[in-house]
């Protein structure tokens, strides 16, 4: 009976995915424990530390299908962890007792933090595939809205023309650094534990290292130097990492939220009958996907957060620390897969209405492009009085509700400089673009240099 929103047969593949919720499942993590119970079997039977014959007999029962799940769950429920649980189903399927070698000089927290790590593995290579595609899909718009002209804002009022591809290009140069944050991360964070009781490796001191090393190497992940029980900066470090991705998708969602607007009209999220239609109002269609992002990315952050606090952990092995991770990291990751599958099918199918967008830049009669021509008669009367002057034009053209250009042309300071053809270049927003499209074909470059193609 699932309670929560991530395992709802209702809403699961709205905030999150099947694919992310398998990897953080029950099964997958007492899968990974079994692999980890084998490799270790297997590494310490080719160092003589446990005999071949009992690491074979280990190895052939380290088969989730043999484990009581059930079982499992009583026997976690008592003892208060599930790895014990685990081995000592193991121990009991062996033959002539060969299973008592099992999870030799191993500690609880040992394969609860390795399957941890192999857990994280398989959940950012699902975060980057849907980066990469993300921001193919990015990339794309950016191309096509290069030079498609639109109102810049700032704080919430019209600032000055910028085009929508220099808008999708911005969040495109986010979603890179993030790509190339997750791959610098990797060799930090895939790095497994093998220590024992207090990190120290006394119950195997022979051999210690060398189990440690070939268990690592069995199970494609980094050998620690040391011992990282109760130092958690790279369990934190994951949980950051997801802040920063879910924070650009929620400054993508909150601007598709506003574009939507009926008063704004500039984009749309793709449309399928009947959705985010409203219960009462026929006509409305609601940024649906936008709103779940945003729950999404709101959890995220707060988990991020309480990773951190797992952090401060005590002395050797930690009292309640570590089990905060147990809680969050799988739903910051299960909402993080939402929020990137709600950002890809908004994204591959965004309905953009260049038509409004210009409609938008002219709302004003021109007071947009107010900055355009103060520069533009800079060279002839000063900026500082071209501003004071354009100023108070403005000033009239809103009071006397009249385009820019006509008061412009009707001002003889003015029009002893510019012609009413000069000052209609001036006044029109797509000729104050900027360096927009420039800085487009950059963020797309430097994808393509990253991307090797």
């Amino acid at each position: 009976m699932p309670a929560t929103i991530i395992d709802s047969s209702i809403f699961g593949n709205i905030f999150s995915t099947q694919a992310m919720r398998q990897v953080w499942s029950d099964e997958n993590r007492t899968r990974k424990y079994l692999d980890i119970e084998a490799a270790l079997a297997r590494v310490q039977g080719r160092l003589g530390i446990i005999p071949e014959e009992a690491a074979e007999e280990i190895v052939s029962n380290c088969v989730l299908e043999k484990i009581d799940m059930a079982k499992l769950a009583e026997q976690t429920q008592r003892i208060g962890y599930p790895v014990l649980g685990v081995v000592s189903q193991i121990n009991a399927l062996c033959r002539d007792k060969l299973g008592e070698y099992c999870h030799w000089g191993a500690t609880t927290q040992d394969i609860t933090d390795t399957a941890t790590v192999m857990q994280i593995r398989e959940g950012l290579d699902i975060i980057d595939g849907e980066l990469a595609a993300i921001s193919n899909a990015m990339a794309s718009l950016a191309k096509r809205y290069r030079d498609t002209p639109m109102i810049g804002r700032s704080n919430l009022q019209q600032a000055v023309p910028i085009t929508f591809g220099y808008k999708i290009a911005g969040l495109l140069s986010a979603v890179e650094r993030h790509r190339q944050r997750l791959a610098e991360i990797r060799p930090r964070i895939l790095v497994g534990e093998f220590a024992g009781a207090s990190g120290t490796l006394a119950s195997i001191a022979t051999g210690g290292l060398e189990t440690q090393a070939g268990l690592m190497q069995e199970l494609g992940l980094g050998q620690p130097d040391i011992a990282w029980h109760t130092i958690r900066d790279n369990i934190a470090e994951v949980g950051c990492f997801l802040g920063l991705v879910t924070s650009t998708l929620g400054k993508f969602s909150m601007d598709v939220k506003l574009m939507m607007q009926t008063e704004v009209g500039e984009v749309y999220e793709p449309f399928a009958h009947g959705r985010g239609s409203s219960s009462t109002m026929p006509q409305k269609r609601n940024p649906i996907s936008s709103c779940y992002i945003h729950a999404c990315i709101s959890v995220v952050r707060q988990h991020a957060a309480a990773l951190l606090d797992a952090s401060v952990a005590d002395h050797e092995r930690s009292t309640g620390p570590w089990e905060i991770e147990w809680i969050v990291l799988p739903e910051a990751f299960c909402l993080t897969a939402g929020a990137l599958a709600q950002t890809r099918f908004v994204l591959e199918g965004l309905e953009v209405d260049e038509k409004r967008m210009r409609a938008n830049l002219d709302l004003t009669n021109g007071l947009v492009v107010s900055e355009a021509v103060m520069m533009g008669l800079g060279p002839y009367i000063g900026r500082e009085y071209a501003h004071d002057l354009v100023y108070d034009i403005c000033r009239e053209a809103i009071a006397h509700n009249r385009p820019l250009l006509d008061l412009l042309a009707e001002n003889p300071e003015i029009s002893r400089h510019l012609d009413r053809d000069a000052l209609a270049k001036l006044c029109d927003p797509a000729n104050y673009l900027g360096l927009s499209g420039e800085m487009v074909d950059r963020v797309l470059r430097s994808k393509e240099r990253r991307s090797g193609n």
